[in-house]
This record gives structure tokens, sequence and C-alpha cells, in this order.
């Protein structure tokens, strides 16, 4: 982006974490699967409130990354607009929706400093996804649900597994200059890991074409490696460890997140190009 390399130089290489770690992680896991899955069974207004928050918590880390002192303004302005948009969603207007995270890209541009303006601009694009691919495909009423699962078993599991695996057997690294810990072992680990969580749910809920499964969890897993790398990207730029220490092992919810946003959004545009508007978890699920 423009602007962008004169923010900071590349920053040093992190220390790996300790097993410590993996334990927190780990723990702060059980606590949030149960709550995210409970949430999606619920669905309806519950969903909606539950992805407003998560969307307004991953906008205040992005802007306390990119922003210096015009943080406060940015935030402001990036929260009406997430919040105008769920209030609209739920009034099912989505087109208005839309275009009022347009206005608001455009006001958190106005008050950005020059330098940051475009980064900022993506934090509010990057929340509104959050917010708004998940519960288009919750919408869906025969398959909502599902879908949902799916994309939270093929990234939980995508995660977990490259974590693990890399840790064990190291190896040659996958972007060294973005992420210098994840490895190629640990990409191919989390991919095959993603690939049969996905088979496991298309099993559990009688899915028939597990051919058809297995790709869309391949696809799911790339971009889910795919998101946590850009977020990596984002904080090396920035000369920053963690989105914030919000979750014990995780540091911040955008670190937890940062994958389901990138897999999530892939899920949306491949079920509404597949099943349409009317039913895009069809569309994901149905072959």
């Amino acid at each position: 982006m423009a602007g962008a390399d004169q923010i900071t130089p590349p920053q040093t290489v992190l220390p790996q974490a300790g097993n410590s770690n993996l334990v927190l992680r780990i723990l702060s896991s059980l606590v949030m699967a149960p709550l995210a899955l409970g949430v999606a069974y619920v669905g309806d207004q519950v969903f909606l409130l539950f992805w407003t928050i998560a969307a307004l918590v991953v906008l205040w880390e992005w802007d306390g990354m990119v922003c210096t002192h015009d943080k406060n303004p940015v935030f402001a302005i990036g929260s009406i607009a997430i919040v105008g948009t769920s209030l609209l969603w739920a009034m099912s207007r989505p087109v208005l929706a839309l275009i009022l995270i347009s206005l608001g890209a455009l006001g958190v541009s106005t008050l950005a400093t020059k330098v940051r303006r475009s980064w900022s601009v993506v934090g509010l694009a990057y929340a509104a996804v959050l917010l708004v691919a998940p519960v288009v495909l919750r919408a869906d009423p025969m398959f909502g649900f599902r879908v949902i699962v799916l994309v939270f078993a093929v990234v939980w599991s995508t995660d977990v597994l490259a974590y693990v695996v890399g840790r064990t057997f190291g190896g040659p690294k996958l972007i060294p200059r973005i992420s210098p810990n994840k490895t190629w072992a640990g990409a191919i680990g989390g991919l095959a890991a993603g690939i049969g969580a996905g088979i496991a749910v298309a099993k559990y809920f009688g899915m028939e074409d597990i051919a058809a499964i297995s790709l869309v969890a391949f696809l799911l897993s790339v971009a889910s490696q795919s998101g946590d790398v850009l977020e990596s990207a984002v904080k090396r730029q920035f000369n920053v460890k963690d989105a914030s220490w919000l979750i014990p092992g995780h540091g911040g919810l955008m670190d937890r997140l940062d994958g389901f946003m990138a897999a999530s959004l892939l899920a949306v545009i491949i079920g509404l190009a597949h099943g349409g508007a009317v039913a895009p978890g069809r569309g994901l699920l149905v072959w």
C-alpha cells in the first residue's frame, strides 16, 4: 500500500512460543469453541450480535496497531459504521448496510493521517467482512448451521495442526520474511487436518458428495492459512507481536479470527456463486 514502506523497517524475528503457550492456546480454545458453536446453533439475532461484538473488537485491535494519535476518531467512525451495518442487516437492508460501510470507509480515510489512510480503510473492510460473511452463511435456513460448523472445523483443525506439526518437525520456512515461525511441514499438516475435518463434518451431517466437500475444505484451509499470513504481514509491518492481549495463548481476537475471516469470505463467495443469495450454505455444501 502507498506509504507503507515509510512506516517502519522490518522487525526482528520474534521468538517461537514455548510449550506453555500451546497449553494456553488449548485452554482458550476449550472455552471459545463451545461458545462459538452454541451461538451458531441459536442463530438469528444472537448470532448477529456475537459477530458485531467480534467485529468491533477486531477493529479496535487493528486501529491500535496501525494508527497513532488518530486512533480514537478513526475507531469511532468505524464503530458507527459496523454497528449501523449490523442494525441494517437485522432489518433486512443489506444494500443499505453495504452503502453504510462504504460511507464509513470514506469517513475513516478522511480522519486518518495520510500515511495510515489505506491501512485504516482496510481495517474497516476487514472488520466488516468478519461481521457480514458468517451472518450471510448462517442465514441459509436449512444449511446455515452446518456450513458454519464446517468452516469452524476446517479453520480450527488447520490452525492447531499447523502449529503442532510445525513445532514438532520444523524444517524449511514457509515465508520467512513475513512469518519466520511458519514451516512447510506445518502448512501441509494443517492442510491435511483441514481436509480431514471437512470430511468428518460432511459424514456427520450425512452429506453425500464427499469429493466436492473435500475440495471445498482444501480451499477453505488454504484461505485460513492465507488469512493468518496476512495478519502476520500486518503485525510485522507495524512491529507488533500480537494484536492485543485479550486471549491467553492467542494474543488478540484478531489473532484467533484471522483464518476464519479469510475462510468465511471465500465460503461466502463460493456459496453465493453456486447457491445464490437465497441459499449460500446449500451452494457450499450440496454439489
